[in-house]
């Protein structure tokens, strides 16, 4: 009598099929085709030195991303939600205080993932569409005297850009550790990890780098390597544990072999390798301009549709990801189908403290052109037309 008493799915009889859809929503984005046909480059494995050398040219790429000289330079065989796991799995133990700015989702996130491994958490807080004032944070500093101190660059569910300029210098002056979520920001943004004095960085494959999800890249500063190596406790996750990580990446000067951690998903290394190669040769500076120049295009083109943006001040707009005012009464949904279904064309709403009140649009890595922002105001217009709203344009 046989032992297999689930059948074979039906389903899996058919070959997949994926629809080609141009994502012009908060992320994932387009991958170039560089990046996808390297993820189907043969399949080797995770300690060959082949992809030892796949993994070198990664932390390279990172290293000059973020423009960081740190050593302990990776990225997390993972998306950026664990990048964020990985900060509060080694810096954070039972009852050490840490201070979250929250302004959107990422930061209550911070906050709740924070509280899972022991910390006493402490919130500065705007509201949803409002950056954080180098006053805002100095205050809050002085009050709980934070441990680790957690801020948001791109905040992604409210289309805010948050300065970080002089924040690294309020930190060291408080004796805490300064940490950077910026998934959805790098690479469109001037950003100096170094420079700034940021403490931990991190970001996600799947914005700007134009990456299949999966990877996060993250980097950790020598104060914050020297509060790891002073925990008393060992991290809750093995999998993110950080001395692990680093040994696994080369990274670890004590420890110069390699030692098996996990099995890295060697294909979406060599995804990540190219989409870094890419930003290498187009170069940041040029980068940042073009998301730049895309940006100001589409809020002009907005504006021209009579559409309001969501964020007030000019300076505090992520040109990564816009958010554009619901206008009252309409059907937010019905625009964002009628994008997707007559032209593969993704349009999101909102998220966290934006729900149903936005459109979100996002410009990153090879959807950020003139021809797209054409394109997305196009869909855009037709779709808010569709359900009765009577455009400038």
């Amino acid at each position: 009598m046989s032992s297999v008493t689930i059948p074979p799915p039906k389903s899996l009889e058919s070959p997949i099929s994926v629809p080609l859809k141009t994502l012009m929503g908060p992320g994932p984005s387009n991958a170039a085709d560089r990046v996808l046909q390297a993820t189907a480059l043969p399949v080797i494995g995770h300690l060959h030195p082949e992809f030892l050398t796949v993994m070198d040219d990664v932390k390279a790429g990172v290293q000059y991303a973020f423009q960081t000289a740190n050593p302990v330079t990776l990225a997390l065989s993972a998306t950026g939600h664990a990048a964020m796991d990985c900060v509060m799995n080694n810096m954070v133990e039972r009852g050490d205080i840490v201070l979250i700015a929250e302004n959107g989702i990422w930061g209550e996130r911070a906050g709740d993932m924070a509280s899972r491994h022991g910390g006493d958490v402490r919130k500065v807080t705007n509201p949803a569409s409002v950056p954080f004032s180098l006053a805002d944070i100095e205050s809050a500093l002085k009050a709980n005297k934070p441990k680790m101190f957690f801020i948001t660059h791109g905040e992604s569910s409210t289309g805010v850009l948050q300065d970080l300029g002089g924040i690294g210098e309020l930190c060291r002056r408080h004796e805490c550790i300064l940490a950077v979520d910026s998934v959805a920001a790098l690479g469109g943004v001037p950003l100096n990890m170094d420079a700034l004095l940021i403490d931990i960085l991190y970001t996600g494959s799947q914005k700007v780098l134009g990456v299949p999800p999966g990877s996060a890249p993250i980097s950790f500063g020598e104060r914050a390597m020297a509060r790891f190596r002073a925990r008393k406790t060992p991290p809750a996750s093995f999998y993110l544990d950080l001395e692990w990580l680093h040994t696994y990446w080369g990274c670890n000067p004590e420890k110069p072999a390699r030692v098996y951690h996990h099995t890295g998903p060697v294909n979406t290394m060599y995804g990540l390798r190219e989409g870094l190669a890419l930003l290498a040769e187009e170069g940041l500076e040029k980068c940042w301009q073009r998301h730049k120049e895309c940006a100001e295009k589409l809020h002009k083109g907005l504006d021209a549709l009579g559409l309001e943006l969501f964020v007030a001040e000019k300076s505090a707009r992520l040109p990564t990801v816009t958010t554009v005012r619901v206008p009252d009464g309409l059907d937010w949904k019905a625009v964002v189908k009628y994008a997707m279904q007559t032209y593969k064309v993704e349009i999101s709403g909102g998220l966290g403290p934006t729900a149903n009140k936005v459109f979100r649009i996002g410009l990153m890595g090879q959807n950020a052109t003139p021809e797209k922002v054409d394109l997305v105001l196009k869909v855009l217009k037709e779709g808010l037309e569709s359900v009765g709203y009577k455009a400038k344009l």
